[in-house]
């Protein structure tokens, strides 16, 4: 998906930073991330909207700690709450508005190959009603 983004922004930009659901989190993809020089912010497990958040421990991190172990307090930290909690506002809401304002809630066709063109086609819908809700907006 990095890579893919890269190419989507275009050579003369770089991705320095990049968040991720927990569905992304292993190890590699971490040591992939920091060999791309780029800031990850991937989730490391599913937590419950009712679970309390653990505080950040102070100090030092020490130097024996696991890949997943770093990952979890970067995330706790002030720095790492504030960029994760720009998924919300950034991400999830285009997923929100396909499903449940248009409707789409499981693909039509099967193979991967046909999957992808139908969800090129969702994501194309969505963004043209934007832009045609936008020059509404923009007349008003």
């Amino acid at each position: 998906m990095l890579d893919k983004s890269q190419q989507n922004v275009g050579e003369d930009k770089t991705i320095k930073a990049a968040s991720a659901d927990s569905s992304y989190y292993s190890e590699s993809n971490v040591k992939y991330a920091e060999g791309k020089k780029i800031d990850a912010y991937i989730a490391t497990e599913k937590i419950k909207h009712s679970d309390p958040v653990a505080a950040c421990p102070r100090g030092r991190m020490p130097k024996d700690l696991t890949v997943k172990q770093k990952m979890t307090r970067k995330l706790r930290t002030k720095k790492g709450c504030e960029t994760y909690s720009k998924r919300k506002s950034i991400v999830e809401p285009v997923f929100g508005q396909i499903k449940r304002a248009r409707g789409f809630v499981q693909f039509s066709l099967r193979g991967l190959e046909k999957m992808r063109g139908e969800w090129a086609i969702v994501c194309l819908t969505h963004n043209l009603l934007k832009l045609f809700r936008a020059q509404y907006a923009v007349a008003a």
